[in-house]
């Protein structure tokens, strides 16, 4: 009898959050997913009960879409891109520091995750506009205004500033397990610095740059107030056109369907990354 109860301890333990996981998570999900399937009038809306492949077939034939899930997918691996690329050797960095300077430099770090997404695309919409500061320091070595506002380069520029924190603190987590006494070893042993770095530290750092990838990739992909703020109308993401679909030309099941497929792609994508890297890794320490 005791062991029937060491059993289903767990389960009872687990069983409140696994309650919440489902109200929270899979019921709206779920509901997404029959929404999708219906067949929407524009006279009346969405008719419960009768169902089509109608919507599903626009979005993976019109290449209307096609070029939004293009742009999407393409900032938002240019934008992992660059947080791995900026990320990375600033968790190495924060690693090595000692207080108080850590404390600062991680204050700074995770400082933009203090402010308000919408508070932050306002703010670089002011920097970015024709008349902004970057424009303004550009004017003084005799670069005429850019466009940046309303263009990728402001989105892909927003985007690295929010996510970059996602991308340190996975990396910099990794690092706290690596004993710098292993590094010195490597050098005492007449290891070069960039060898050190590539067999000693890179190997313990790539679980992190794995799961900061994924977070950076997977919210870039799903984000929808910077593009909408510094996108403007024409330089629509998927989730701009979820938010159009669904609150300006009421086509609910057609924003379901929309939404659902960047689910999809985004887990095929991550997916496939998780494996690609992981396999790397692995070989790397076998």
């Amino acid at each position: 009898m005791s062991g029937i109860k060491n059993k289903a301890a767990p389960w009872w333990l687990s069983g409140p959050a696994l309650l919440l996981f489902t109200a929270l998570l899979l019921v709206p999900l779920l509901l997404t997913a029959v929404l999708s399937f219906n067949v929407y009038d524009p006279a009346t809306g969405p008719k419960a009960g009768e169902f089509t492949l109608e919507h599903y077939a626009h979005v993976f034939t019109d290449s209307y879409y096609h070029g939004i899930f293009w742009r999407t997918f393409w900032i938002s691996a240019l934008v992992t891109l660059i947080c791995v690329v900026i990320g990375a050797p600033e968790a190495y960095v924060l690693s090595r520091m000692r207080n108080p300077w850590r404390s600062i430099l991680l204050l700074v770090v995770l400082a933009p995750l203090l402010v308000s997404v919408v508070v932050r695309a306002f703010g670089w919409s002011m920097l970015l506009g024709p008349e902004g500061a970057v424009n303004s320091l550009l004017g003084l070595v005799g670069i005429g205004p850019v466009k940046m506002l309303y263009t990728e380069i402001a989105v892909i520029v927003a985007l690295v500033h929010v996510m970059l924190p996602f991308m340190v603190i996975p990396v910099w987590t990794s690092l706290q397990k690596l004993d710098a006494g292993v590094e010195n070893a490597a050098l005492s042993l007449k290891a070069s610095p960039f060898t050190t770095l590539r067999r000693i530290v890179l190997p313990q750092v790539m679980p992190g740059i794995l799961s900061g990838s994924l977070i950076v990739f997977g919210l870039a992909a799903s984000s929808f107030a910077i593009p909408g703020l510094l996108g403007g109308r024409r330089l629509k993401m998927v989730a701009t056109v979820v938010y159009d679909e669904y609150l300006s030309e009421l086509n609910w099941p057609l924003g379901a369907a929309i939404a659902l497929t960047l689910l999809a792609a985004n887990l095929i994508v991550m997916l496939s990354y998780n494996r690609l890297v992981e396999g790397r890794y692995k070989k790397a320490l076998g």
